[in-house]
């Protein structure tokens, strides 16, 4: 018995000084993971910055390529509300003609449908010049209808300021800067789309109508990525949407 408590006792000195060595690698460890935990927050702090500073770049890129390059502007039109002019002309007139007319203001005929559009015949979006806009309302059906005019039509086309020509000038504008902001905010677009596509041969209807909405999911696909306010948004208001996207006061604008 005293031989096995001797060799039970040298087992557990054993033991001990195994179990002091643990500890003593243990609070290595922990001061080890300090040091680690210390140097990830100082490198994640040092990143956030370097984001930070990446964003006002591309921001300071995107402002200096939108004022010189490719300026987006909202042009005032000289049309006057309808309900307006009737109301001048006929004193007598109801309030309910006056609110019809308003709305029939406030809408238009779009692709076979009507469509509500507040912006309708005041303004218009403009890219690169006052004198190349698009609607406003997305009505882009001027372009597709003079392309079918001309297939019945033969000899040179003298109309200069056909507004089919200033409808693909402007989409085509719009597409090469959408590919450069993707670019600069490192962001892949869902839809390809070349900067030639509109600036090419008259595009059919059926092709004409496919690269617009894929230039327009990009469009919104870049203001998803940019945090734009959604309730400013519109699916079929190409440069207006673009404008949003590209405006001093987007806060997330090169995120």
């Amino acid at each position: 018995d005293a031989e096995g408590l001797l060799r039970i006792k040298e087992e557990n000195q054993k033991h001990y000084r195994r179990a002091q060595r643990h500890q003593e690698k243990k609070e290595k460890i922990q001061r080890h993971n300090r040091k680690l935990g210390d140097l990830v927050e100082k490198k994640t702090y040092d990143l956030k910055t370097q984001y930070e500073h990446l964003a006002n770049l591309r921001r300071t890129h995107i402002l200096e390529l939108t004022s010189v390059i490719f300026p987006i502007e909202e042009v005032k039109t000289s049309m006057r509300d309808p309900a307006d002019v009737s109301s001048e002309s006929d004193n007598a007139m109801t309030s309910s003609t006056v609110s019809k007319l308003a709305e029939a203001r406030r809408t238009t005929y779009l692709s076979g449908r009507w469509v509500c559009d507040d912006h309708n015949g005041d303004t218009s979006i403009s890219i690169t010049g006052p004198w190349i806009t698009l609607p406003n309302n997305g009505d882009y059906s001027a372009y597709y209808n003079w392309v079918e005019e001309k297939k019945t039509t033969q000899g040179p086309d003298m109309e200069h300021n056909n507004p089919a020509h200033t409808i693909s000038a402007a989409l085509c504008y719009a597409t090469q800067l959408v590919n450069t902001l993707s670019l600069i905010l490192d962001v892949n677009l869902p839809k390809k789309l070349c900067n030639r596509q509109f600036c090419g041969e008259n595009l059919s209807r059926h092709r004409f109508t496919r690269a617009v909405k894929k230039l327009n999911a990009n469009i919104l696909h870049l203001c998803f990525s940019q945090h734009v306010n959604l309730d400013l948004l519109h699916p079929l208001h190409t440069l207006r949407n673009l404008m949003y996207l590209v405006s001093p006061d987007t806060e997330n604008l090169g995120r």
